[in-house]
């Protein structure tokens, strides 16, 4: 019976006991009452099995001991044992390592200390401090070996020691630390002092007093063993009772004497309750942090649930149910105090007991984070996806480095989905945004020819503010490519062949890695899917598509860069250009079209682009002739689209509409001077006509003069080095955008300086008028011919008739005697002609000196080189002189 009494628990247990603390068995009934209490109840302690927390842990201890060269050497040694499979459970070796090389000397070793740990509230490591701030945040995102010793920004997860300084142990406090140093430690805003539960230490140990060292734990609880109660003898009610009323409002529970005040929006004390004015202010000081987790619990429980939100305020709901999940740790570590407390009947305001200013200085960090946390809340309302990534964002620019570190968590957790969003798109083409949270948005209804211009935009609300513009546009620009490839251009090749890289983010590690190096890494990723891919479109569009020769033709025949052509082509045309507008046929226009390119170089293009060239006519008014109507155009498909939209071929034959009547203009003073050389010596007989064939000299010789200074204007100074200009822009294009906007710009520098944009109506108004004086003159010249040529005499010998008779004879007297007495007639429409003609001229010249381009005043100078009309007209000799005025002052 006796060996098998050995064998039983209990007897077992006392054992153990009289081993531990070396003491008889009526000695150590108390200890032994308690062991029993703890072996049958079903508290267990939270231990937080973090391998790299205790090997920190055990090096710290090392480097106490001033063992520098065994702190290495097991540094050393953990490294190795981590690249091996040998052993599994490495942080149950190391903690049973760290419990055995404590000095079994000190009052609080696991080893002589075993003895006292059963009057303390919290087992060892009841309250560990997480990986998350034991050490900086050292994310790396080639290393996913080391994702797993990743911990939460817990609320209670909060280091030793601080950026402001050592924190004072719980060690250091019951050895009787001095009460400035304590006070000291509080000020430091980065303290951890509330936070710093050392293993086997209960809240209660680290509250310094006045009054020496503490008495050892089991002496103080039986010191202590008083039943507490909610009031005294005066009435006042007790500072435990409110002590566990604080508990209660820590979880948003009203309690019995604090409860909410909804009007005011705060918990307090009924004014009623009797109670001093200083645990009344203590009460009210730790009452608001059960205000500020009312605050953020609302907010996450409203959204949790709200599909709308997204991916990222989901995201955002699980950083903080994170941080609340560190902050309830803390709550059932105090609760389980408060309970010990009871059940031991310990009073308050003893060595071990929890006091409203003891909490005050535990709480004091986590309520700094909570209110942190409120605050982000409130400024996050009403916002979602990238606008509450940038929200969240802002309130990490800050000195604080623990409120910095809480909002960098927060920060890695949100932006973890966008970056998701991000590299699918960069590198698959796919937006997958179903609650429109990425700043890049898509059309569904746009078709496909407007696909790179229209189906996809930036959301700019939704750009967070750790992403530059630059690189958002890049991002745009990345999958816009790699859709167009697929969607436009037909290329089949797989988007990973074009930017191989990585699409996945493992964690919201990664992301925070990633983003704390926005000119590094993350710019380095952007930057490199952005030139492969625009590189590789630009290749199929100038290969495939033959995107720069289909530029090239635009300028040759719409622009009329093919001179021996556009020639040819007008010789061909004038017959029928000639007749009225509603008498042309567009196949008889698209025959000659074919003659004149066979005629000409053109017939060495390519297939692919003669078989775009066509002839269109425009909408015919009254009174309009074929040189009205006629126009030359482009088709236009396919990718090439892209780059010439509608708008742009609009305004391409605009330019070609304005083109072809300045070039007809020069055609038509051609033909007027052939004309008049050809009829100088034939009328050299009619002196009467000397006047006005000078006149007609002179008229035309300025009317020349004009049209070659407009279109060494038109062609050299507009259309040459604009092309130049968009050439070397296309060379130099890094992106189909840029090639785009280079085109743009070609067409809009034109449309300006050849005087077809809205601001120079008035210009062209005055050269149109300009253009209709000189198909006036040419109709008065050729008018004058005819009636000096006209001779009944040779009509009838070409008809076949002999000779003419004398009434024949006396009727051609007639008729020369009539044409002599037109001629002052015809001289008095000269001058008038001329007259009007000046005067339109003389208007032009104004208008270009007014204009603010530089290159139109500077055509007025070439019109008017000689002066002649600037002595002719008063106001253009004043607006000459104040332009010059301007021009050397600006010198």
């Amino acid at each position: 019976m006796a060996a098998l009494d050995q064998k039983s628990p209990n007897v077992l247990l006392q054992s153990l006991c009289c081993r531990i603390t070396g003491k008889s068995e009526a000695e150590v009934a108390h200890q032994f009452q308690y062991a029993v209490r703890v072996i049958g109840s079903n508290y267990a302690p939270t231990i937080e099995r973090d391998e790299f927390l205790v090997s920190e842990k055990i090096k710290k201890e090392l480097l106490k001991q001033r063992r520098e060269a065994d702190a290495a050497l097991f540094s050393e040694l953990h490294r190795k044992l981590q690249t091996q499979g040998v052993l599994k459970h490495r942080w149950s070796i190391l903690y049973l390592l760290l419990s055995l090389c404590e000095d079994p000397r000190k009052p609080c070793s696991r080893v002589a200390g075993y003895g006292s740990m059963f009057a303390q509230a919290l087992p060892r490591d009841a309250h560990s401090t997480p990986f998350y701030c034991a050490r900086p945040q050292s994310l790396s995102l080639g290393h996913p070996e080391r994702s797993s010793t990743l911990g939460t920004s817990g609320i209670s997860s909060l280091g030793t020691h601080t950026l402001n300084g050592p924190t004072l142990t719980p060690q250091a406090l019951l050895s009787g630390a001095p009460a400035q140093v304590l006070g000291d430690s509080l000020r430091q805003p980065g303290t951890r002092l509330a936070w710093t539960l050392a293993p086997g230490t209960s809240p209660s140990a680290t509250a310094p007093t006045s009054r020496g060292p503490p008495a050892p734990p089991a002496l103080a609880a039986r010191t202590q063993l008083r039943p507490r109660r909610d009031g005294d003898e005066n009435g006042e009610i007790a500072e435990s009772a409110l002590v566990r009323d604080i508990l209660y409002v820590f979880q948003g529970i009203d309690g019995k004497f604090i409860k909410m005040c909804t009007p005011e929006n705060c918990y307090k004390i009924d004014t009623k309750v009797p109670l001093s004015k200083s645990l009344r202010d203590l009460s009210s000081r730790l009452s608001e942090l059960g205000w500020l987790h009312n605050k953020v619990r609302k907010y996450t429980d409203a959204r949790s649930l709200d599909r709308a939100f997204g991916l990222v305020g989901q995201s955002f709901c699980a950083a903080l149910h994170q941080e609340l999940k560190e902050y309830y740790r803390l709550l059932s570590v105090l609760h389980s105090q408060l309970q010990l407390e009871d059940d031991q009947g310990v009073n308050v305001g003893g060595e071990c007991s929890l006091t409203l200013r003891r909490l005050l200085v535990w709480t004091y960090d986590p309520k700094v984070r909570l209110k942190t946390l409120a605050t982000l809340v409130d400024y996050c309302q009403g916002r979602k996806g990238g606008e509450l990534a940038s929200a969240v964002h802002a309130y990490g620019k800050t000195g604080d480095p623990s409120m910095r570190a809480l909002v960098q968590h927060v920060l890695a957790l949100v932006s973890h989905p966008i970056l998701n969003f991000l590299y699918r798109w960069i590198y698959d083409g796919e937006l997958e945004d179903t609650y429109h949270e990425f700043f890049v948005a898509s059309d569904p209804t746009v078709k496909t020819d407007r696909l790179w211009h229209d189906k996809y935009t930036l959301r700019k609300s939704m750009i967070p503010s750790f992403i530059t513009m630059d690189q958002s546009r890049k991002v745009l620009l990345i999958g816009k490519s790699i859709n167009f490839l697929h969607q436009v251009c037909h290329d089949r090749t797989p988007p990973g062949k074009i930017t191989p890289g990585s699409k996945d983010i493992d964690s919201p590690r990664d992301a925070a890695e990633l983003f704390t190096d926005l000119e590094g890494a993350f710019q380095g990723k952007i930057d490199a899917a952005y030139f492969e891919t625009s590189k590789y479109l630009l290749d199929i569009l100038n290969k495939k598509y033959s995107l720069l020769e289909h530029l090239q033709a635009m300028r040759r025949y719409l622009l009329l860069g093919q001179g021996d052509f556009i020639r040819h082509l007008m010789d061909l045309l004038k017959p029928e250009l000639a007749r009225p507008a509603t008498t042309l046929y567009q196949h008889n226009l698209t025959g000659i079209l074919e003659t004149a390119v066979r005629a000409t170089n053109a017939q060495f293009d390519s297939p692919e682009i003669l078989k775009r060239l066509d002839v269109r006519l425009l909408e015919v008014s009254p009174g309009d002739t074929g040189w009205d109507v006629f126009s030359l155009d482009y088709h236009v498909d396919g990718p090439i689209a892209t780059v010439f939209t509608r708008e742009c071929m609009s305004c391409y034959l605009r330019v070609f509409n304005f083109l072809w009547r300045a070039k007809r203009m020069e055609y038509i003073l051609t033909d007027i001077w052939k004309g008049q050389m050809c009829s100088g010596k034939l009328l050299k007989g009619m002196p009467e006509l000397s006047g006005v064939l000078h006149q007609c000299h002179v008229l035309a010789s300025e009317m020349v003069h004009f049209i070659h200074q407009m279109q060494y204007y038109i062609t050299f100074e507009v259309l040459e080095c604009s092309w130049d200009e968009l050439w070397n822009k296309v060379q130099q294009a890094q992106d189909l955008d840029q090639v785009i906007a280079a085109h743009e710009i070609f067409l809009s520098t034109i449309i300006s300086r050849c005087l077809l944009d809205t601001n120079s109506r008035s210009l062209l108004n005055q050269l149109r008028a300009i253009f209709d004086q000189i198909i006036e003159f040419q109709n008065a010249q050729d008018a004058l011919y005819r009636s000096a040529f006209e001779d009944r005499k040779q009509q009838r010998e070409g008809e076949g008739e002999w000779g003419v008779s004398a009434a024949e004879e006396a009727e051609e007297k007639k008729r020369v005697q009539k044409f002599q007495e037109t001629i002052p007639k015809m001289c008095s429409q000269l001058r008038i002609l001329t007259h009007f003609y000046q005067g339109i001229v003389q208007q032009f010249l104004v208008l270009l000196m007014s204009s603010s381009d530089e290159s139109l005043q500077f055509l007025s100078f070439r019109l008017d080189f000689n002066e002649h009309y600037k002595a002719r007209d008063p106001r253009l000799r004043v607006s000459l002189g104040a332009t010059r005025g301007r021009r050397s002052s600006n010198i």
